[in-house]
C-alpha cells in the first residue's frame, strides 16, 4: 500500500507502512503497482516517509551487481528515509542527485509480536499393536500448531520473499506436521511399550515427543515453535482390525485374571497350611517343656523327701542309742542312773535338734520354690497385692472354725511352709498345690482382710479344698508304768 504526494522539486513523495493487523510477512508496493508490473514498484525516493510499528521490522532488499544486500529498521520508528539510518542506502544513493534521486529496493515488513496457530488433522493410517503386530487398526488424529518469526535475518535466509503466501506457508508447515505425527503415532506402543487399545490415554506423552522432534524440522523454515497441542488421537472402532484385536484381548486378558486367581487362591492355601503347622509344631514343643519341666520338678521334691527322710532315720538311730545312754548304770550292782550319759544324751540331743531345725528349714524354702515353680503365675511380682501391703506375723495357735463359703478365683493367698512365706496364688493354684499333696488343711494361709494366719482347713473359701475325711487323731504315747519302791532294807 503507499500514499502519494508531491515533493519541492515536483518528484512524487512516498509513505511507507503497513497497516495489516495479521500478517507474518507483508511486502510493501507504491498504490496501484502490482506484483511485477513494471520497475517502478521497487523504485523509492528519497526522501520519502517510513513508519514501522512497535513489534515490526521493514526490510530493504537492493540487488546490486556484488549481490544482495539488505537494511533493517527495527521498530518504533517515524521518520523520513536518509542515509544516516540506512548504511546500504548510503552507499547506494549519491548525493549528486540532492537527496531526491529515485532508487530501487524491495520493502517487507516482517511481524515478530504475533504467532501463527494452524490447525492440522492426520488422516487414518494404520498402526499395529505390539503385541499382535498382524492386527492392524485405523488411526486419525489432530490438533494444532502455533509459531512465529524470532530471528528475522535467519527467516529472511531462509525463505524467499518475494511473492510471499502466508497460505503456501501453512501447507509446507501441514506437511510436515502430518508426517511428524504418522512417524511418532506409528511407532510410540512399540516405543512406550502399550496395547493400541490405551493409545488415547497416552495422548500427553505422544504429544510431548511430537513436539521435541517439531522443534527441529521447524528450525529449517526459520520460526520457532511455540505450542503443539494434540487434541485427539482417535481409532477407528467400526473397522475389521478393531474388533479382532479386542475379541483376542479379551480372551487373553479372562485367562489372565482366572489363572492369577488360582495362583492367589493356592498361596492362600499354602500359606494356611504354613501357618497350621506351625501352630501345631508350637504347642508340641510347649506341651514337651511343660511335661519336661513337671518331671523335673517332681524328681526333684521325690530327692528332697528321700533326703529328708535318710537324715530323719539317721537322726531317730542317734536319739535311740542316746536313750540306751540314759538307762546305762554306773557299773555297781544297783543299776542306777548315769549321770555322766545323760549330760552327753543331752548335749547329742541340742547339736541334733539344732540339725533338724536347719534341715527342716532349708526343707521349706526348697517346696516354696518348688511350688512357685510348678504353679503358673505365682510369685510376688504382679499378684494383685497392694503395694507396702505385708503379712501379719507368722501363725503360732490354730484359729477357730469357721462355716464354708464360695471361693473368689481372683482372691490370691499366700502360704506358711516351714516358717517360709511362699506365694501369692490364687484359688486354681491352690487347687493344684492340694492335689500334689503340697497343701494340706494343716497349711497355714493368709490374704487381704484376714486379721491372722489361719489353717486352709478353717478358711471359709477354701473349706472346699478339703472334702475328704479328717485324718486320724495320733494317739498320745502311753506312759511307762512307774516303778515300785525298792523293797526295805532287812
Amino acid at each position: 500500500m503507499g500514499l502519494f504526494g508531491r515533493g519541492k522539486k515536483g518528484g512524487v513523495m512516498n509513505v511507507i507502512r503497513c497497516d495489516l493487523n495479521d500478517y507474518l510477512v507483508w511486502k510493501w508496493r507504491p498504490l496501484d503497482q502490482e506484483v511485477n508490473s513494471t520497475s517502478r514498484e521497487n523504485s523509492i525516493r528519497y526522501g520519502s516517509s517510513l513508519r514501522v510499528k512497535d513489534g515490526e521490522v521493514a526490510v530493504f532488499v537492493y540487488k546490486q551487481k556484488n549481490g544482495v544486500m539488505q537494511d533493517f529498521i527495527v521498530g518504533p520508528y517515524d521518520d523520513t528515509i536518509k542515509t544516516a539510518n540506512f548504511p546500504v542506502l548510503s552507499s547506494i544513493v549519491g548525493m549528486a542527485f540532492g537527496g531526491e534521486s529515485p532508487f530501487q529496493a524491495e520493502i517487507y515488513f516482517i511481524n515478530l509480536t504475533d504467532t501463527i496457530q494452524i490447525n492440522f488433522g492426520v488422516p487414518y493410517f494404520d498402526v499395529a499393536d505390539p503385541r499382535f503386530m498382524d492386527y492392524v487398526v485405523p488411526v486419525s488424529a489432530g490438533g494444532t500448531i502455533t509459531f512465529a518469526i524470532t530471528d528475522y535475518r535467519d527467516f529472511i535466509r531462509k525463505n524467499r520473499l518475494v511473492d510471499f503466501s502466508l497460505d503456501r506457508f501453512r501447507d509446507k508447515v501441514k506437511d510436515v506436521v502430518v508426517r511428524r505425527c504418522k512417524s511418532v503415532i506409528g511407532n510410540a506402543p512399540a516405543e512406550f511399550g502399550f496395547p493400541i487399545v490405551q493409545i488415547e490415554r497416552k495422548i500427553e506423552d505422544i504429544n510431548e515427543a511430537i513436539s521435541s522432534k517439531l522443534v527441529r524440522d521447524f528450525e529449517d523454515f526459520g520460526v520457532s515453535v511455540k505450542r503443539l497441542d494434540l487434541s485427539r488421537i482417535s481409532p477407528d472402532k467400526e473397522s475389521d482390525g478393531w474388533r479382532e484385536l479386542r475379541s483376542v484381548t479379551s480372551d487373553i486378558q479372562s485367562d489372565t485374571i482366572r489363572k492369577q486367581s488360582e495362583i492367589n487362591l493356592k498361596n492362600m492355601e499354602d500359606m494356611q497350611a504354613i501357618n497350621a503347622a506351625n501352630m501345631e509344631e508350637t504347642l508340641r514343643i510347649q506341651r514337651e517343656e511343660a511335661q519336661r519341666a513337671q518331671r523335673l520338678q517332681t524328681e526333684s521334691n521325690f530327692m528332697g523327701a528321700h533326703a529328708l527322710n535318710v537324715q530323719a532315720e539317721v537322726l531317730k538311730a542317734g536319739v535311740n542309742s542316746l536313750g540306751q545312754m540314759t538307762n546305762m548304770g554306773d557299773g555297781g550292782a544297783g543299776g542306777g542312773l548315769n549321770p555322766v550319759g545323760m549330760m552327753t544324751g543331752m548335749a547329742m540331743g541340742g547339736a541334733m535338734g539344732q540339725q533338724m531345725a536347719g534341715m527342716m528349714n532349708n526343707m521349706g524354702q526348697q517346696m516354696t520354690a518348688g511350688m512357685q515353680s510348678m504353679v503358673p503365675g505365682a510369685g510376688m511380682a504382679g499378684n494383685g497385692f497392694q503395694q507396702g501391703m505385708t503379712p501379719p506375723p507368722m501363725p503360732g495357735m490354730p484359729g477357730m472354725p469357721q462355716q464354708p463359703q464360695a471361693p473368689n478365683p481372683s482372691t490370691l493367698y499366700m502360704l506358711s511352709v516351714n516358717g517360709q512365706q511362699a506365694g501369692p496364688f490364687n484359688y486354681m493354684q491352690l487347687q493344684q498345690l492340694q492335689m500334689s499333696g503340697q497343701l494340706t488343711a494343716q497349711t497355714y494361709v493368709w490374704t487381704q482382710g484376714m486379721p491372722a494366719w489361719q489353717p486352709a482347713g478353717q478358711c471359709p473359701e477354701l473349706m472346699g479344698l478339703f472334702v475328704q475325711a479328717a485324718p486320724a487323731q495320733p494317739q498320745q504315747p502311753q506312759q511307762a508304768p512307774m516303778m515300785p519302791p525298792p523293797p526295805p532294807m532287812p
